[in-house]
């Protein structure tokens, strides 16, 4: 867990709930098209975050709310406002893995929480995972996406005209270490059930 910034996350785990609100998002037309998903039954969303949760080439986080999940001790699902994902899928190199931010709900963006959710992936991926490289892949639509990893220090790798995609590429040189490092210093690590307990026991 993390103290000091305005989101919350934890693994993904396997609350009926959650899975719900999850697949809920993931009707809209809009966020199938900026995460060139397809829609999904219940039963299809429950085996792909199964293989998320299980499969060592994944690591999902879902993203909360801090404000709503600590002063209002509400359900994790009524604070969820999106997720972020590292994919770990290109063997030959280890240190390379794709970042993705994904905030669902319409009346959460635009408040800073995609930034502050790659930053926190991207200190989990590098001290944790040992990733020095970050690569992202978004629709050429989906400007904001864009440029918000431009403000991230990631740079245009390459264009795909055929999936109509732009690849960014962040590598992790001396220079960029210290820029991730200092700008999540405050951060700190927690384990979520403790934190939780805590918090519902100070408002009872």
């Amino acid at each position: 867990m993390f103290e000091k910034l305005t989101l919350r996350w934890k693994p993904w785990l396997r609350p009926l709930l959650d899975k719900i609100r999850y697949h809920e998002w993931m009707k809209s037309e809009m966020l199938q098209k900026l995460t060139a998903s397809e829609p999904l039954t219940l039963e299809q969303e429950y085996s792909m975050q199964r293989s998320w949760r299980e499969d060592a080439d994944k690591c999902t986080f879902i993203v909360l709310d801090r404000k709503k999940w600590e002063e209002q001790a509400c359900l994790d699902e009524d604070c969820m406002v999106g997720d972020v994902n590292l994919f770990l899928t290109t063997p030959e190199d280890p240190a390379l893995a794709e970042i993705e931010v994904m905030i669902a709900e319409p009346s959460d963006r635009g408040k800073g929480f995609g930034k502050e959710a790659a930053l926190m992936m991207m200190l989990y991926g590098f001290t944790k995972l040992g990733i020095t490289k970050f690569e992202a892949k978004i629709g050429q639509e989906n400007k904001a996406s864009i440029c918000m990893f431009q403000k991230l220090c990631f740079e245009e790798l390459s264009v795909s005209s055929v999936f109509q995609e732009v690849t960014m590429l962040l590598c992790m040189g001396d220079q960029q270490k210290e820029w991730l490092l200092a700008l999540t210093n405050h951060v700190t690590e927690a384990k979520y059930c403790e934190t939780r307990q805590r918090i519902q026991q100070s408002l009872s």
